[in-house]
């Protein structure tokens, strides 16, 4: 009872403009506005700029807030415009997204020697399966329509509710729930044509290859067989592979996470690969 109060009252303050009290409430949900951004954009600097410029329109549309929604729900409905308005510039990625900065990265002696200095000489540097499983959910979403690609972090990754999905995205609940199931549909057909964890039809290897090149020293086997995707592969369907997935996504924070640099250099290869120059 006492933080409900002690939150109507800094609500109450915000509302009659102070900047301070905005920035309390905002504190209350920031670090996920800025992941869900970053994983919306895969850049960084993006993500940060975006999350600056939310705060402030936030701020300034303070007075239009009808709290039909959760305040949450209203700040990252404001972010996700920001957010399309910068998006729908790009080409979407495109499923062999990963083979294709696979090949830049071999043809550039300068892209391996920053991805090798940074995994040995960065305190947030090193591989983990784990991790890029995560980032490579990030790639794979961005082979999605904006809207679809919303849809799925929200709900899979941030846990929103479709009606809060429907509100962000200005959609009715049935066009929400559709664009939800559409891109879950689309990302389990690329992860079971492409991926190699859990499929021997699988083309990608970047996981392991990856964890050769930066674990030269520990089996590769043993080091897929710690992610819970791969030991229940042969036991799960699809679905239940993706919901698996997006439960291991939604547990890191890719800005934080420990090796979220080298992470972050291999999306910017990424980026380089879909013909789009990173800000990082």
């Amino acid at each position: 009872m006492n933080s409900m109060m002690e939150h109507n009252g800094t609500m109450r303050k915000a509302l009659e403009g102070d900047i301070n009290a905005f920035q309390d409430l905002f504190k209350g949900f920031q670090s996920q506005l800025k992941s869900y951004l970053y994983r919306l954009t895969a850049n960084r600097n993006d993500a940060e700029d975006l999350t600056h410029d939310t705060f402030i329109k936030a701020f300034d549309k303070l007075s239009t807030f009808k709290a039909e929604a959760t305040l949450k729900t209203w700040v990252f409905q404001i972010a996700t415009n920001l957010a399309y308005n910068e998006l729908r510039k790009r080409k979407r990625w495109t499923p062999d997204v990963s083979e294709k900065a696979k090949k830049l990265v071999l043809e550039s002696e300068e892209l391996q020697s920053m991805l090798s200095e940074i995994n040995s000489g960065s305190p947030s540097g090193a591989y983990d399966i784990r991790e890029h499983v995560d980032t490579c959910f990030t790639c794979v979403a961005k082979n999605l329509p904006i809207e679809n690609q919303v849809a799925v972090l929200l709900k899979d990754v941030y846990g929103f509710a479709v009606d809060e999905i429907a509100q962000i995205l200005d959609k009715t609940s049935g066009v929400a729930k559709y664009l939800l199931q559409d891109g879950r549909k689309v990302m389990t057909d690329v992860f079971e044509e492409r991926c190699a964890l859990v499929s021997k039809q699988g083309v990608c290897h970047q996981c392991s290859e990856l964890n050769g090149w930066f674990n030269p020293r520990q089996n590769q086997q043993e080091a897929l067989m710690k992610v819970d995707l791969v030991k229940g592969s042969t036991k799960y369907d699809r679905e239940q592979l993706y919901e698996m997935r997006a439960l291991l996504v939604s547990s890191i924070d890719p800005l934080q996470s420990t090796g979220h640099v080298l992470q972050e250099a291999l999306l910017a290869c990424n980026s380089r690969a879909m013909g789009q120059h990173s800000n990082s």
